[in-house]
């Protein structure tokens, strides 16, 4: 079986959490922030956005992989991870901004939860049968 799906999104996925990275580093050289945040909440907001992201990206691509390995549809697994890139992204600027735009936080977090959920339960339908 050949991975199709899996691999767009977590080339996608990789470039966003790169767009982060980017924005930490840049951030840090230009006000000379070595560790932490120094107090400076620019500086906390934007490690949070990237810290957010690596804590939820890891489980979903993993429970993308194991839906693609399960042999779900195309059509299902695009759903799955263009609603969470979509979610990851919304978040991120929702965050990002000064003030943050809670709408936007508040869908990326709706879509992320719930594709964790949908997922997760998918898994578990499929795998009593």
């Amino acid at each position: 079986m050949s991975l199709t799906v899996t691999p767009l999104y977590a080339g996608l996925l990789t470039l966003l959490y790169l767009v982060l990275t980017v924005r930490v580093v840049r951030y840090r050289r230009g006000n000379q922030i070595s560790l932490g945040d120094q107090g400076d909440s620019q500086m906390a907001k934007r490690v949070r956005v990237h810290g957010n992201w690596a804590e939820y990206a890891p489980l979903v691509m993993i429970l993308l992989l194991i839906t693609e390995l399960q042999g779900a549809p195309a059509l299902v697994l695009h759903l799955i991870g263009a609603a969470f890139l979509i979610g990851r992204i919304c978040h991120a600027v929702g965050v990002s901004q000064t003030p943050q735009i809670m709408p936007l936080r508040v869908v990326g977090m709706v879509l992320t939860i719930s594709v964790m959920i949908l997922t997760s339960l998918g898994l578990i339908g499929h795998s009593l049968l």
